[in-house]
């Protein structure tokens, strides 16, 4: 029981951190950058990656060993929108990491990066997109949670 406890605290720290860093990101890529801004850019993306992974983790731990069944996951439809959901988020989030990536050497030179219009409407576009899939995600958890997703 305690076990159980505590994998969804875990969890639930995992997904709120996640969030968190994600509207941080959010708030804080307003470009022209400096090089402080874009090295905690780099940070804030590097912390929501593990938190991200930390949530997948934790969240198979919780299926496959402290909750109900396998099986009853399954066969809920909205478990199955939300892990979409998260997945989604994940592929999406990969754009942003790329991007803070390539101004390593712009950063490692004292630069600040050099992000064009169009990138920065891009990043946006997949932050802002990330932080839908998490309403999804909430959306279903709730559903979830009140059992409305249980398909026979």
């Amino acid at each position: 029981m305690y076990a159980s406890a505590m994998m969804a605290f875990l969890h639930h720290l995992a997904a709120f951190t996640v969030v968190a860093t994600l509207a941080i990101e959010v708030a804080m890529f307003k470009p022209p950058l400096s090089v402080q801004q874009a090295r905690r850019l780099q940070r804030t993306d590097l912390i929501f990656g593990l938190a991200a992974l930390a949530v997948l983790v934790v969240g198979i731990l919780r299926v496959a060993y402290f909750e109900k069944p396998p099986a009853y996951y399954t066969h809920d439809c909205y478990f199955l929108v939300k892990l979409g959901a998260f997945l989604a988020a994940g592929l999406i989030s990969i754009y942003p990491t790329i991007t803070y990536l390539k101004w390593n050497a712009a950063l490692d030179a004292g630069r600040p990066p050099e992000v064009s219009a169009e990138r920065t409407r891009q990043v946006r576009m997949c932050l802002m997109l990330e932080l839908t899939a998490i309403v999804v995600i909430l959306a279903c958890a709730a559903a979830m949670a009140r059992g409305l997703g249980f398909m026979q």
